[in-house]
């Protein structure tokens, strides 16, 4: 079998037509049309039926394209690294984080670690924790950071974070000068939940349990970061991830203490046996001192200094 002949395949699949994948490629529709043939001939598929001069993919293309895209995203990878080799020699980093630290804490720690005065090329995603478990598994991250929500099977971790989450609400909500919240201020009041199989949504479902209460939230949402806003506009209040909920105190949200804490813990994903470059060391570094500074600033919201 012909790369080339795959190559030609996946253009005709993205183009929709043999002309247009011609233009894509710099070839001939001949040519292309040629390849299409080889590649059915060689692996004894049909890939493309002919109605009316169009090539319409078979259910066997629709299945061999999934496949021939994973491979291709390979390769483009390949490509980028070579592209950023060329640039800046081995300093590049690729990390990728869930939404609650993604948003706020790590772009102050990105910022503190200095990526031009160190001459770092940096890529830097959010995305969901499964995301992140499937980018370090496939060797794309230096390293990720995901909720406890889902296993770490296959891959190296160590806890980067536990920390007691806050309720959040506006400043004209009738809890906002209380100092601390308990389990029955959750249920007198219209309350905003993380979605149901958020780990820490469980670990306040079964914290309420213990004492025979039973959350029933006005709104349920994935995000901490869609809680605050939520609270802000007077929705209810909620718990949310106290590092996020740090860039809505200047709004005007209130952060107030469970008296039965409820923690949100974040975990360090790695690839096993794959050492970690000197860089992605230091920047592990600045990620804890910035995460130490969030915290003190916490605690001194929620001791009102």
């Amino acid at each position: 079998m012909d790369m080339r002949d795959i190559q030609v395949f996946r253009a005709v699949m993205r183009a929709g037509t043999t002309s247009k994948a011609a233009a894509l490629l710099n070839v001939s529709q001949p040519a292309v049309s040629q390849s299409i043939r080889k590649l059915e001939a060689s692996s004894e598929l049909r890939l493309f039926e002919r109605t009316r001069g169009r090539l319409v993919p078979t259910q066997e293309a629709l299945a061999l394209i999934e496949e021939v895209d994973r491979c291709f995203a390979g390769f483009e990878m390949i490509e980028h690294r070579i592209r950023s080799l060329r640039s800046f020699g081995l300093g590049r980093l690729a990390v990728a984080s869930f939404p609650a630290l993604g948003t706020g804490f790590m772009p102050r720690a990105i910022a503190a670690f200095g990526l031009e005065a160190r001459r770092v090329q940096m890529s830097f995603q959010i995305m969901s924790s499964r995301e992140v478990h499937q980018q370090v598994s496939a060797g794309q991250l230096d390293f990720g950071l995901m909720a406890d929500e889902l296993s770490v099977s296959g891959l190296e971790h160590s806890q980067f974070m536990s920390v007691p989450g806050v309720i959040v609400m506006n400043d004209s909500h009738p809890l906002a000068n209380k100092p601390t919240i308990s389990a029955e201020d959750l249920l007198a009041h219209p309350f905003i939940a993380l979605n149901p199989e958020d780990a820490t949504r469980r670990r306040l479902e079964q914290s309420l349990m213990l004492e025979g209460k039973i959350l029933r939230p006005i709104l349920e949402t994935p995000y901490s970061n869609s809680v605050c806003e939520f609270a802000l506009r007077g929705v209810g209040m909620g718990m949310a991830h106290p590092i996020l909920a740090l860039d809505y105190v200047t709004r005007g949200l209130k952060l107030k203490p469970m008296e039965n804490a409820v923690n949100f813990t974040a975990l360090l994903v790695f690839r096993p046996g794959i050492p970690l470059s000197e860089n992605a060391k230091e920047l592990l570094r600045v990620m804890r001192i910035q995460m130490e500074s969030d915290m003190n600033a916490m605690r001194q919201i929620l001791e009102g200094v």
